[in-house]
């Protein structure tokens, strides 16, 4: 059997529905919380000024291709190296509208850090490997091979609070675009 191809999203993917678990998250406050960084320094979200994009992905696939059992089959699971990928591409954009941007999983640093340098990232990954950060947003999660995982969303940070949530985010690869759209739009000018 084939490997799969982490940089594309195979045919036929289950669409995640909205299941409302990310709409208390719109003008929340972030708890002061300091996540471990592939930069080797920690980040407190909720401290940083200006506009911030997060985005939450359940783990980068290994090198080798080796996945979770059934994860295809997971509804929003497959996708977050195609994800990672696109906010690479766009990461220029994103800083020429004043934005930092960051990705977020619960995967060690030290995975994290081969990830972004295989995938030439040119952001800092965080590490909510214990789950602190899902834990105090009360952030959607799920399990596969008995570890729990963030469901995927996207948040936009403004001085510390929740400015914008996208949930669900499919296609994952579209996603950064769509952020790009959104920020460039009138409707979030102020």
């Amino acid at each position: 059997m084939a490997e799969p191809d982490l940089y594309r999203l195979p045919d036929g993917l289950p669409v995640p529905e909205d299941d409302a678990a990310c709409d208390h998250l719109p003008d929340l406050r972030l708890p002061h919380l300091e996540l471990p960084s592939t930069s080797g320094s920690p980040v407190d979200l909720s401290a940083l000024s200006g506009r911030t994009v997060v985005y939450c992905y359940p783990l980068t696939g290994p090198p080798d291709g080796g996945l979770p059992e059934g994860w295809d089959a997971i509804p929003g699971a497959r996708g977050c190296t195609p994800q990672s990928c696109a906010f690479r591409d766009y990461h220029g954009e994103l800083r020429g509208l004043g934005v930092r941007v960051f990705g977020l999983s619960t995967q060690s640093t030290a995975y994290q850090r081969e990830a972004a340098q295989r995938l030439g990232l040119p952001f800092e990954l965080l590490s909510d490997e214990k789950l602190h950060f899902a834990e105090a947003l009360r952030l959607p999660t799920f399990e596969a091979d008995s570890t729990t995982l963030i469901r995927r969303l996207t948040l936009v940070l403004r001085n510390g609070g929740v400015e914008k949530v996208f949930y669900p985010v499919f296609p994952p690869d579209q996603n950064a675009a769509e952020v790009v759209g959104w920020l460039s739009g009138e409707g979030c000018k102020g």
